[in-house]
Parts: structure tokens; sequence; C-alpha cells
């Protein structure tokens, strides 16, 4: 049997015992398995890209090659041929094969080979060229140990499938599975996409607190925390809204920070109590132009991360290209949900429309929420395409302006992809006698039973006081956009280490 069939059969901890003790015979050696340097000539992918732009033009009889190059990286395949060895070495930028002959190396060198285990790292130096078979390899010429891995993963190694363990334990998700740790850079590419776009446009990007003395900006119920010099209560932020706006009121025309928030509520596969957005304000803008703008970021966004106008996701083939669909909130229930909740603004005859659609309302639900409900079960499930659905009741936007003509209505709009909700956006309320009223509005409602109504900010409305000239504000859902151009299905697959029930 060999060494990786053993490692199959064994328990955990006699695999590691058996790793500890190459450890040990490595040190015996007088090498040091745990190396504090390498220097590298280039990371496997440069190595792989140098050798395929010296073939451009060459004789496909002849096989060019890369001399004296020093690579490292982690060993994902170890094969044993009796006087060769074949390994597989990864690092972030790719793979690639490293030959060890017995002849090349030495009798000496090559016997220490049998200390090496799948996860190990590995220093090798030597020319690169490709066998006849074609693949681009390392003819090793001497190579060192630079990290001996103890704990044994060889299963995991080739496809760890669990869901649970590949969360909770996401080193070894992103060893096993290389495609997640292109998920990810995905991901960070969407932030960077974002930011370069954001201060190309003149934002400039600011800081403020995660601990307020008021949960505001959003409605959620927010996390409690201690503060034991001051001994009071602080919740971790549920949105940077309030204070964003403050910078506004303070003289800055256009601010954005990319920020986590953390929200006390459910976990799904579109939610996370910890999670990242993004929130800009312009002064001197509204919806409508934000809604322009909104528009050409998350296209120029998705086309530089994806690689063009159209992309898959979940089954779906989803283009960007614009113009994208705009339709309002009350007209999209109508299309969608066969109703009319516009017509009517009381409570209860509200509830019984949404229920001819087969809408569960309780009996804690406001009429906005009821439109809330009706839109999440019945609307969103159809705005696979991009969408922006715009003109939402007065009773859902505490803190965006009444529509013009329309009281009963805000200047608040909302990107749609995949069937995601990627943001939210309003003409900013600046008038502090109607925030006021709102927000008295919000303390009734949660004097009710609502517990995700927000709280009166006394603070707040002073700035409002002090003046903030017309704005627009917007929010996008890092995580979520993540999601779309990663064609993940679960929030989980888009965080590095999400939340999950203590064991």
């Amino acid at each position: 049997m060999s060494d990786q069939e053993q490692e199959h059969h064994s328990t955990e901890q006699e695999l590691r015992q058996h790793r500890v003790e190459k450890m040990e015979r490595i040190r015996a050696r007088g090498d040091e398995p745990f190396k504090y340097l390498f220097e590298r000539s280039a990371t496997i992918g440069a190595a792989n890209t140098a050798l395929e732009a010296l073939e451009q033009g060459a004789d496909p009889e002849t096989h060019p090659e890369l001399p004296g190059q020093a690579i490292a990286g982690r060993i994902t395949a170890l094969r044993d041929q009796g006087k060769s060895y074949w390994i597989d070495l990864r690092d972030e930028s790719g793979k690639i094969q490293v030959f060890f002959g017995k002849a090349q190396v030495g009798d000496e060198v090559f016997e220490t080979l049998k200390d090496l285990d799948i996860g190990d790292f590995i220093g090798v130096q030597g020319p690169i060229k490709r066998t006849r078979r074609g693949e681009i390899t390392v003819w090793a010429e001497s190579y060192g140990i630079l990290t001996k891995s103890l704990r044994a993963a060889a299963a995991k190694f080739h496809g760890l499938k669990d869901v649970e363990t590949r969360y909770r334990q996401r080193y070894l998700d992103m060893v096993a599975n290389p495609e997640v740790l292109d998920t990810f850079k995905k991901r960070i590419q969407v932030v960077s996409v974002m930011r370069e776009w954001l201060t190309a446009r003149g934002y400039l990007e600011v800081e403020t607190p995660m601990l307020h003395p008021i949960p505001g900006g959003a409605t959620a119920r927010p996390f409690i925390t201690h503060h034991n010099t001051y001994d009071c209560d602080l919740y971790l932020r549920i949105a940077p809204e309030l204070y964003l706006k403050k910078l506004i009121v303070g003289g800055f025309d256009k601010v954005f920070e990319i920020n986590r928030c953390f929200r006390n509520e459910g976990v799904d596969t579109r939610h996370n109590p910890e999670f990242t957005t993004m929130e800009l304000y312009e002064a001197y803008q509204d919806y409508m132009g934000l809604m322009e703008e909104t528009e050409d970021m998350l296209t120029h966004i998705i086309e530089r991360v994806t690689g063009g106008s159209t992309f898959e996701y979940q089954g779906h083939s989803i283009s960007v290209s614009r113009p994208w669909k705009r339709i309002t909130l009350f007209d999209a229930i109508r299309e969608y949900a066969g109703i009319d909740l516009e017509s009517t603004r009381d409570r209860d005859e509200a509830a019984q429309r949404a229920k001819s659609a087969g809408v569960d309302v309780d009996a804690s639900m406001g009429y906005g929420r009821i439109v809330d409900e009706v839109m999440s079960a019945k609307v969103q499930p159809h705005l696979i395409q991009p969408t922006f659905l715009y003109d939402y009741p007065i009773e859902l936007s505490p803190l965006a302006k009444k529509k013009r003509g329309n009281p009963a209505l805000t200047e608040r709009f909302q990107p749609f992809i995949a069937r995601l909700e990627v943001g939210n956006a309003f003409s900013e309320l600046n008038d502090p006698v109607d925030q006021y009223e709102r927000f008295m509005d919000q303390v009734r409602l949660r004097e009710a039973g609502d517990d995700e109504a927000q709280y009166l900010d006394d603070d707040f409305i002073s700035a409002l006081e002090v003046g903030m000239p017309p704005t627009a504000g917007l929010g996008i859902g890092i995580d979520r956009l993540a999601m779309i151009v990663t064609d993940s299905a679960s929030i989980r697959e888009v965080i590095f280490f999400p939340q999950l029930r203590t064991v």
C-alpha cells in the first residue's frame, strides 16, 4: 500500500504522528522544516507565462526552456515512480509539475523526498520546459522543504465538498478547491473597481464609527455591546447613513464609505449578520440622476469583473447592456402579483388584497410591511434581468424625500439583478421637521411591537437643522454583487468567514 493509501485508511491522529516523525527526521539531518525565507525568481503563473512567451514562434519540434528558475508552492499531488518523483506544486497564481530524477538530484537528495507529503511547501530550482506530453514542468536540480504540513488532509486536497467544513475551515476550502480562491479574487476586484470608479468621479472615501449610541440609518435589529469606561450600551452599526449625511451637512459634496455593517436578524442564502456595503452621498443630486450613475457604475463593475456585458448566473443568461428596465414598485406589483395596492392606504384592505394574491400577512404588519412582503414574494422572483424598482410608499422609507406631486410616495429606488436586491437609494430627506415626524412614526411602530423600526436620533435632527443641501444617497451590497459576478448561490460562498452556529 502506498503512503497516500495508508493516509486514507489511518486516523487523523495517526497521520499527524506520521508527519511529525518525518519532521523530526528532517531536523535530524540538519535541515529546518519551517524556513524563514525563500527567494523566488517568479511565481508559478509568471513562470508558465514566460515559457509560453518563449515558445511563440519557436520550431514545434524544439523544446525551449527557461534556465535556472526558483519557484515555490504547496504540494497538491505526489507520485513516486521508483527512480523519479512527480509533484504538482501550486501557489496563488497557478499550478506546475515538478520532476525529480534520481540521476539529476543524486541519491542522497532523492532519498529525502520520502519525507515529503501532500500539503508541504517546498522551493525548487531548475529549468522549466515541457514534457513529451506537453506539460510545463520544472526539471528539479535542487529543492528545500519550506514548511512541513503536520495535519493530513489528503482527501480534502482532491475536492473538499462538506459545506460545513468548507465554511468553518476556509483555509482548507481554498487549498482543496482552487476555484474558491478565484471567487474571492473576483470579490476583491469588485471592491477595487468600485473604488476606482468612485474616486475617478470625485467621491472622497471616508470612515465613520462602527459603535453607535443609537442604531440608525436602516430598519433592522442591532447587536448590542457595552462600553466599560463610559458604562453605557452601544450598538454595532446597522448602516453608516446618518454619519455620512452629517459630513454632507459639514461641507463635503461627494463622500463614500466601504464598510462592515451588523444586523441581528435571520441567516439565509442572501443574509449574513456581518456584511459589507458601499454607501455614497452626493450633494445637489436627486434619485433619478443617481439612478443613471448607479446603472453606469454597476454595468462598469460587472463588465470589468466578468469580462463582458453578458454572464451566467445560476442557469440564467443575464445582460447588463444599457438601458436597464425601470418600473415603479406599484406597477410591478400590478404586473406580477395581479393586485392593486396603490389605490388604498387602508391597512386591512391592503392585507385582504395581499392574501388574495397568496401572500401571508400577520397582524403585526402595517401597510408598508404588507407592500414589502408582496414585493418580496411576488415581484422579486421575476427580476432576473437588471431592473430598477422606484417610488416606494412613505411607510417603507423614513429617510427619503416625498415624491414630488405625490406625498404618499418617496423618491426611492432599488436595483435588482438575478432576483437579488443589490442596492437602495433615495433623494435624501433634508427637511428636519418632516424627518422628526417620520422618526416619531417609527417610534410608534416600535412601541407597537416592530423591533426593526428606527429610533429617534436627536443629533441627526440637529444636523439637518443646520442645513443639508439637496442630496441623493445610495447603498450597494458588496456581498450580493460578489454573488452575482461569481455565480454563487449563497452569500456564504463570497464571505471568507461567514457566521455559523457555535458548535
